[in-house]
């Protein structure tokens, strides 16, 4: 406990209630004087006149009249010199003090720590005290780090705090827009595959569905489909979509028959807005999941297979193809019905007796931890080929537990195909070859290969020109 003497000089007027003065005339200054002097002798002899003791009664606190100007900077003074006495040292000063055994010495150290690094924190012990009228946004509490308690002294005083006494402006870094998850991740594309890795672990099943027509591709299920086409397209093919749209996929709008495309995922943004944007116009669009190129070509094979087992059960014949190809639907329709019956069965121009390339320098690069027998069984080339619906599951499910062989059209109408026991059937329609572009070549045929964008438009007037006579 601090005490406090303060010696007061009242400057100014002292009256006297009527009731305790004889002489209302009187002058009030030798009135002061005199009971100022008859104080000083009480003081000294320590109240032993009783005289003086009752003079001094006489005089009563509430009988002092103290101007309100000079009593305000009284109580303002005092005030101040009781904060200066109480108040805690400041932050930059060391604390000190002693317990009940002896001294102990609490350091800045110990006893502060730095909470965050905040700008303009004033320190006037004045305004710290009075920390109620502050709002909460500029008062800062200093914590013990591993406590959430606030900074106390060795003994029970008062929590310290700081005012800020400016506005505390912090450069925090712009916030990163939230960005929406797409439905699936954007596979990775770092894999070698000739090490011999199985499709399952290679493979990443689903589509983007929110971006795909169901009702236009294949309404029903496929239950009124006689033929789906589905075209393997690349991300960056848009002009031979186009060219395909605007020629023989005009046969699309028949009840019987549809068309889309398939393709994969891209890493590179605009491209990919690009794809949305056409499927939105056309919606004929099927995205897989798996970066698309040479290399994952027969991710893309797997997931047409996968899209018509989940989507077009009932379609009764699949067309796979590519976006270089010109088919000649009328004529396929024909082939369809002339072989309508037949069950587990893939069509299309077969190869046989294909030895694996093992030169590593290949496009065609096939290592014998991939495929390890000196020739690939038979299987219909790539570029077109036409499936029987009963065997797309089996397809499906088979590919997934075989090992990995970019080379889609060996890998699944060769080496799946033939563990499953489904026929693969040679049709010489299907040239699979490029050709002389003339009007009976195209009639007689159902595909034809490494056709230019602007070149099946000439041979779409050629299908339809009927006034050329064919043997």
């Amino acid at each position: 406990m601090y005490i406090c003497i303060f010696s007061i000089s009242v400057v100014g007027s002292i009256s006297y209630p009527n009731a305790s003065s004889a002489n209302n005339g009187a002058q009030q200054d030798p009135l002061k004087s005199q009971s100022q002097v008859q104080l000083d002798q009480l003081k000294l002899t320590n109240g032993k006149s009783s005289d003086n003791v009752n003079n001094l009664n006489k005089i009563l606190d509430s009988d002092v009249m103290v101007p309100t100007s000079n009593l305000q900077k009284f109580i303002e003074n005092a005030d101040k010199i009781l904060r200066n006495i109480t108040a805690l040292p400041t932050a930059n000063e060391k604390l000190s003090s002693k317990d009940s055994k002896g001294s102990k010495q609490l350091t800045e150290e110990n006893t502060i720590v730095k909470a965050a690094k905040v700008e303009d924190i004033g320190t006037d012990e004045e305004e710290a005290n009075d920390d109620g009228a502050l709002p909460p946004s500029v008062v800062m509490t200093i914590k013990r780090p591993g406590s959430a308690s606030a900074v106390q002294q060795h003994s029970n005083e008062n929590r310290v705090v700081k005012k800020v006494e400016t506005k505390v402006t912090i450069n925090k870094p712009k916030a990163i827009p939230k960005v929406q998850p797409a439905s699936h991740p954007v596979p990775r594309n770092n894999t070698d595959h000739t090490k011999g890795i199985p499709t399952s672990e290679i493979y990443e099943s689903g589509h983007l569905n929110e971006e795909i027509n169901f009702a236009k591709i294949c309404p029903n299920q496929g239950d009124d489909l006689k033929l789906l086409i589905l075209i393997s397209s690349a991300v960056n093919h848009a002009e031979a979509r186009l060219a395909i749209r605007q020629t023989w996929a005009h046969y699309g709008t028949r009840r019987d028959v549809s068309i889309a495309f398939v393709l994969g995922r891209t890493t590179n943004e605009s491209v990919s807005k690009e794809l949305s944007i056409e499927n939105f116009i056309y919606g004929d669009v099927i995205r897989g999941n798996f970066i698309d190129s040479y290399t994952n070509l027969t991710l893309k094979t797997i997931s047409t297979l996968e899209w018509v087992d989940l989507h077009c059960q009932h379609a009764k014949f699949i067309l796979k193809t590519d976006d270089d190809m010109f088919i000649n639907v009328p004529k396929l329709l024909q082939f369809i019905d002339g072989h309508s019956k037949n069950k587990r069965v893939i069509y299309g121009r077969l190869a046989k007796q294909w030895k694996p390339i093992r030169n590593k320098k290949s496009k065609y690069y096939v290592s014998t931890d991939q495929f390890s027998q000196p020739l690939f069984p038979p299987f219909t080339t790539g570029p077109a080929y036409l499936l029987t619906s009963d065997v797309i599951h089996m397809l499906y499910e088979k590919c997934l537990h075989q090992v990995y062989l970019k080379l889609e059209d060996v890998f699944t109408t060769g080496i799946v195909a033939q563990q499953l026991g489904i026929k693969r059937v040679h049709a010489n329609e299907f040239l699979n070859r490029r050709i002389a572009f003339n009007p009976c070549n195209i009639r007689k045929l159902i595909s034809v290969h490494m056709v230019k964008s602007n070149e099946q438009f000439d041979l779409w007037k050629k299908l339809l020109d009927k006034s050329t006579k064919c043997k």
